[in-house]
């Protein structure tokens, strides 16, 4: 059964309410990808630890983000903030791609641009203007790297994205300010998931994070569930699997190395979280992705 919050699905990626797909920090697909599938409508929908770029390169898109309704008709980048109800109608002829992304990869960012990128954490609209053909190759070029396979894929997709990320921080500070949406149950979610980005690997309790977030364990569980569909300590596990997995493909650590590295105890202890949350062993995992 697909999780709802206040009625409203719940999804990874829309119509989808899986674990977010493979190892990548970063999903890019093509608007008509997945919204001919559905008529060329998204319905209203949310997601709980994902962010949104929607570029709008051509054609028309209505746009509805916590009910606020807007048109976009010229080269425009759309922003979604995790949490948000946001549906969106597009015509047939559109152009363009959506970002999706989650904690992990916003904390690379900031780390590598040293600021945080508060211009991801409100929804708001930047039209490109004169800059249009610069982030029409910006954007095309991240959606076939992100498609293939070549050598420094990652890094070129991150260089990438920190080019898109600077771009909008000026564009924000030039003053295309975002809504404020201040709802303190999303506030406090958002934080919590970049504590847990920050100390996944220190294995803290929940009740310590809850501590550090000014509410009770309970409070902070029945959040959690609310909005993301998971526990507080299942959205921690994630985060580990998700480190695990990547480590498995992208690196030559034993099992010893990266249960040490992510902060276990044992490798076999690792190992048996490892298969209970993934289905099976880290070893059998890197050997049937030709590691």
């Amino acid at each position: 059964m697909t999780p709802t919050f206040n009625g409203v699905p719940l999804f990874q990626l829309y119509g989808e309410n899986q674990a977010w797909p493979g190892t990548d920090l970063l999903h890019c697909e093509s608007i008509s990808a997945r919204s001919r599938l559905h008529h060329w409508e998204i319905k209203a929908h949310r997601h709980a630890e994902l962010f949104q770029l929607l570029y709008v390169r051509r054609g028309h898109a209505q746009v509805e983000i916590e009910g606020q309704r807007s048109t976009i008709s010229e080269a425009t980048i759309q922003v979604v903030p995790p949490l948000a109800v946001h549906g969106f109608h597009f015509s047939a002829d559109i152009q363009g791609h959506v970002l999706t992304f989650g904690t992990a990869l916003v904390a690379d960012l900031e780390k590598h641009l040293g600021a945080p990128l508060t211009v991801l954490g409100r929804a708001a609209s930047y039209p490109l203007e004169a800059d249009r053909r610069a982030l029409h190759t910006l954007v095309d070029t991240l959606h076939r790297e992100y498609q293939g396979h070549a050598p420094g894929r990652a890094l070129m997709l991150q260089s990438l994205m920190t080019t898109l990320m600077v771009w909008m921080s000026r564009r924000q500070q030039v003053g295309h300010r975002p809504r404020n949406r201040n709802e303190r149950e999303q506030q406090l979610i958002s934080r919590y998931l970049r504590l847990v980005e920050a100390h996944y690997r220190e294995h803290l309790s929940v009740e310590t994070f809850a501590t550090r977030l000014g509410v009770s364990s309970v409070q902070l569980n029945a959040l959690c569930r609310q909005l993301t569909g998971q526990t507080a300590l299942q959205v921690v596990h994630q985060r580990l699997l998700l480190e695990a997995r990547r480590n498995l493909i992208y690196t030559r650590m034993s099992i010893s190395q990266l249960s040490d590295y992510l902060g276990f105890s044992d490798a076999t202890y690792f190992s048996r979280f490892f298969k209970r949350l993934a289905g099976q062993t880290p070893n059998a995992f890197r050997r049937e992705r030709g590691d």
